[in-house]
């Protein structure tokens, strides 16, 4: 997975360390509220390694999961993630359903910052860069700070599905 770089941020891979940042991240309801059917937040340090080491052993060509951090401080504001979409339908785990997702996840305190845009712009180019003909982003109805995001970064909103993750979302999607 490569590194990127924009004005303000440097988006690389997660590595052992960052677990601290990563239960933080993740154990907050007002960000989990909208990840996942059932939302569910993170409880304990091993739940955010396992999280790593899943994240780091992204081997298909195109897809990764970043670490966001900012360029003047260093320090980390979320996460970038590049990943498979599961469709729905079947037991768990839900098998993946052919599509590209772009999904992205801020500490609250990075919130209003620009910084969402900013990251994901920089990742759906690499994926059309990587040769990616499509991505998908799909947000809870009620997510709308999400929806602003994936307009700003020229996804197309393409109404409600209920194609991935047995839940009803909005869908956006952009093609190279």
């Amino acid at each position: 997975m490569k590194s990127l770089e924009t004005e303000r941020l440097i988006l690389r891979q997660w590595e052992p360390e960052d677990a601290g940042f990563v239960l933080d991240l993740y154990s907050r309801w007002e960000v989990q509220q909208f990840i996942g059917n059932p939302p569910q937040v993170m409880t304990d340090l091993q739940q955010a390694e396992e999280r790593i080491r899943v994240w780091r052993a992204t081997d298909h060509p195109g897809h990764g999961a970043w670490s966001v951090q900012i360029k003047a401080t260093g320090e980390l504001a979320g996460a970038l993630l590049l990943k498979s979409i599961p469709a729905s339908g079947g037991s768990l785990p839900l098998q993946p359903s052919g599509d590209t997702e772009i999904g992205w996840h801020f500490h609250p305190d990075y919130w209003g910052h620009g910084y969402a845009s900013e990251a994901a712009a920089a990742v759906l180019a690499y994926a059309f860069d990587s040769g990616l003909r499509k991505v998908v982003a799909v947000t809870a109805p009620a997510n709308t700070a999400s929806q602003k995001v994936c307009i700003r970064i020229g996804l197309v909103h393409k109404g409600q599905t209920g194609r991935y993750y047995n839940a009803l979302c909005e869908l956006f999607e952009r093609t190279a």
